[in-house]
């Protein structure tokens, strides 16, 4: 039996991306392009791009210096990993270097630009993306662009806490784990990859589900959750595929299931790694299709549906010990997003506990922590993580009273399970 593939793009032959958050420049250079007889396609940033480029592997993309959702450099790298046939066009860097690829009609490309950038009367060279990258690590003069107004936009851009460069505003906290947390949830949100999301329990798989969803272009659609482990074998597969009237004992009336609410949408499996096996091979099946059968009828319903999974088990090692589907763990595992223990991290617990605290301020007076509180804090080792962290300060806010501050001996944790 042959195996199957899935195969990249056809490449389209001179058609380009503009890739802008400038609409008016992205109008001139397509004028310019269309008179070529070039057929374009236009983005507003760097996920949107990577997105087309899915769909179909254009001849040219022609980027921008800055991008609102991705750091130029993360941009180019994973540009260069996923299509390494396609050429790439700086629309305002300077210097003519080497490219590893070229389009035979690059020269069509830099007219069209040349055409476009000459109407506000600031005509830029064009570069390949090494000099992009040159661009904010050699600051320099030349052709009327300053290279140091290029990094210096950029860096303004990442500053702000809900921009490209930091955690989006699902997340408290800036740490290096949060920040790879969202650029990798601004990567994968515009596609329809498969995300599988690993982490210990209570350190926010949920709020990463929820992000990928409202960053995708099913944002409009529904996010329908299920948590695996909430729900009795026996009842699982009728609650995920629904069932016909009569199906089995009790199933007094039909019913749709999480798939099929979800279509058009995104389905968040929590717990996935608690998925009985034979239920695993129908899901896979689903996965393969995109086709399901509700409990008691035999069509099969096609449904649209981006899968995005959780677990706070190491699926790899179920996967090769057989205790989970090892074909399902691939199909899951395209994009893996692991979510950090908040153990260790005495930054983030102080950020939190701020977050926290004036969450809790919105519906009774506000409290502080002492001194002797906030140290007792950094020294748990929260195996609950996040989750715990909140309960432990509800549970510190309510034995307070009506004191104004937690103190120490109101901090109190869970038992050891």
């Amino acid at each position: 039996m042959g195996t199957l593939v899935q195969q990249r793009p056809t490449v389209a032959s001179r058609t380009a991306i503009l890739t802008s958050t400038d609409a008016s420049f992205r109008e001139r250079v397509r004028h310019a392009l269309t008179d070529l007889r070039w057929q374009v396609r236009e983005a507003a940033g760097g996920a949107e791009t990577l997105a087309q480029l899915d769909e179909q592997a254009v001849e040219t993309v022609v980027l921008d210096s800055w991008l609102p959702d991705l750091e130029i450099r993360e941009f180019i790298q994973e540009f260069e990993r996923l299509h390494p046939g396609v050429d790439l066009v700086m629309a305002d860097a300077s210097g003519e270097g080497g490219s590893p690829v070229r389009s035979p009609r690059r020269n069509e490309v830099l007219h069209a630009l040349r055409r476009a950038q000459a109407v506000d009367g600031a005509i830029w060279n064009t570069a390949p993306a090494e000099a992009a990258i040159a661009a904010v690590t050699e600051p320099r003069v030349t052709a009327g662009v300053r290279y140091e107004e290029t990094a210096a936009r950029m860096q303004r851009a990442d500053r702000g806490t809900t921009g490209r460069g930091g955690p989006l505003p699902e997340f408290v906290g800036a740490d290096a784990c949060l920040l790879e947390v969202s650029r990798r949830i601004r990567l994968v949100a515009p596609r329809t990859t498969p995300v599988l999301i690993e982490g210990p329990t209570g350190s926010g798989k949920e709020l990463v589900a929820k992000a990928v969803h409202r960053l995708s272009p099913r944002s409009a659609r529904k996010l329908v959750a299920l948590n695996c482990a909430a729900i009795p074998e026996t009842l699982l597969e009728a609650e995920l595929f629904g069932h016909t009237r009569g199906a089995f004992t009790g199933a007094v009336q039909g019913r749709t299931g999480r798939i099929e609410a979800a279509h058009g949408g995104t389905l968040f499996l929590d717990e996935i790694g608690e998925m009985p096996l034979a239920l695993q091979a129908k899901l896979l099946r689903f996965l393969e299709t995109g086709e399901l059968q509700r409990v008691g009828e035999n069509e099969p319903v096609k449904v649209d549906v981006r899968i995005v999974a959780a677990t706070h088990q190491p699926l790899a090692r179920l996967a090769s010990e057989s205790t989970f589907r090892a074909d399902l763990y691939y199909r899951l595992a395209v994009f893996l997003i692991r979510t950090p223990a908040l153990a260790g991290r005495s930054a983030e617990i102080a950020r939190l506990t701020e977050h926290f605290l004036a969450k809790m301020a919105r519906e009774s007076p506000a409290k502080r922590i002492t001194l002797a509180a906030a140290a007792k804090l950094e020294t748990h080792g929260w195996p609950g993580n996040v989750r715990e962290l909140e309960h432990v300060l509800e549970r510190g806010w309510i034995l307070a009273e009506d004191r104004p501050e937690i103190d120490a001996g109101e901090i109190e944790f869970d038992e050891p399970l």
